[in-house]
């Protein structure tokens, strides 16, 4: 997904990309298009996406995500009215190396978390 160099997202796709090669040996993840955002999924199922200031929004079990709210490393995620119950929502911090050193360990949480493991 290309997006416009304003769009806060742009220097993240690369990120995404990134954090697909790096999980890589766990699983075929792809990059694509989620709920109109850049986002990583695996067997058709989205494990993560960017959120549209940058931000990962990562699935997770409910209460891991809690633990990181609790710590202020995540925020939840309300989708209009609703909070969704295993989605949550990562900084991106200062530059894309700080996004990928922050959200890859998050992300391989939210590979097992899909699969099943």
């Amino acid at each position: 997904m290309k997006l416009a160099p304003e769009d806060p997202r742009a220097d993240l796709v690369g990120v995404l990309h990134d954090l697909a090669r790096g999980v890589g040996s766990e699983g075929d993840v792809e990059v694509g298009t989620m709920f109109r955002s850049p986002g990583l999924r695996v067997g058709g199922t989205i494990l993560a996406f960017l959120g549209f200031d940058g931000e990962l929004i990562v699935k997770l079990p409910h209460a891991r995500g809690q633990e990181l709210i609790a710590a202020g490393e995540a925020a939840p995620v309300t989708m209009g009215t609703r909070t969704m119950k295993e989605w949550f929502e990562l900084p991106s911090g200062d530059t894309p190396d700080q996004a990928y050193q922050a959200w890859l360990p998050l992300v391989r949480e939210a590979l097992a978390f899909v699969r099943g493991s």
